[in-house]
């Protein structure tokens, strides 16, 4: 399916019926992020929603950066939701998608019904997290140099992107490269933590009202747990915080039975 919002296509995946529940995956993935929780939430009595968010896959790509500021992709999940025909929906979303879902949910918050937060906390709670996320997010610097990034990325047949500690790297690359979403996905960062971030004050976001649940891996070697369980000062609403020894930053892939556990646990069906 497709839906337009502020004149820039989204495609989605929807699978199953009852509840809605929206997947948003973050760099540099695609809704194929998402495979091993569709089928299970769809089993569950969930309608999945599972998107190519702006810039990725099938989706629009528009070029230029400020075309991948936070409150233009919550319009393109907002545009979903309207699409589908759907008031309020569950949202989950990792790295950036969990940003998104974090600003999605503070903006609009009559159309997220529960929040779940994979690896990335609240963005003030993670701009505040320490010395130690800063080290961890050096890379966030490296991606603001437009056409340097992309070849330190993509030199040596993606020699980089593939030590990353992805599971499901060479297929994350091949994507990359026949959907052309390399800079596109690069513009999330250039648009949303450009350097002048770093020395401002976090954002300022109304406080989460809808019941979320975060989840930490231990394994994840580019954040903090700090800047998740910091993130339980935002949130207005019920707070759940689950930790994961052993996995790394893409849980739903390297410990997907224990993800859609959580998830099938936190999130109320029909």
């Amino acid at each position: 399916m497709r839906s337009v919002a502020n004149g820039v296509g989204t495609e989605f995946d929807v699978t199953g019926s009852g509840t809605p529940v929206v997947l948003l995956h973050g760099f540099p993935d695609s809704r194929r992020l998402w495979r091993n929780q569709v089928p299970a939430l769809a089993e569950a009595g969930f309608q999945v929603v599972v998107p190519d968010l702006r810039g990725y896959g099938r989706s629009d790509k528009p070029a230029e950066v400020e075309a991948y500021a936070m409150p233009l992709l919550a319009m393109d999940v907002v545009g979903i939701l309207d699409t589908l025909g759907v008031g309020k929906a569950h949202v989950v979303g990792h790295d950036w998608g969990a940003a998104l879902a974090w600003v999605l949910t503070a903006l609009v918050p009559d159309r997220v019904d529960h929040l779940a937060a994979l690896s990335v906390g609240h963005p003030a709670s993670f701009r505040t997290a320490g010395i130690r996320q800063y080290e961890k997010s050096w890379y966030m610097l490296l991606f603001q140099f437009a056409g340097i990034a992309e070849e330190w990325l993509s030199a040596d047949d993606w020699a980089r992107a593939r030590s990353m500690g992805h599971p499901d790297a060479a297929a994350v690359v091949a994507e990359l490269e026949a959907s052309g979403s390399l800079t596109p996905a690069l513009n999330w960062y250039r648009a949303n933590v450009p350097p002048r971030s770093w020395v401002d004050p976090p954002p300022a976001l109304p406080p989460i009202l809808a019941p979320t649940m975060g989840i930490w891996s231990s394994g994840d070697l580019a954040l903090t747990e700090e800047q998740m369980t910091g993130s339980a000062r935002y949130v207005a609403g019920s707070w759940r915080y689950e930790r994961l020894d052993g996995p790394g930053h893409w849980a739903q892939l390297e410990a997907p039975e224990e993800i859609n556990r959580l998830l099938v646990d936190f999130l109320p069906a029909p």
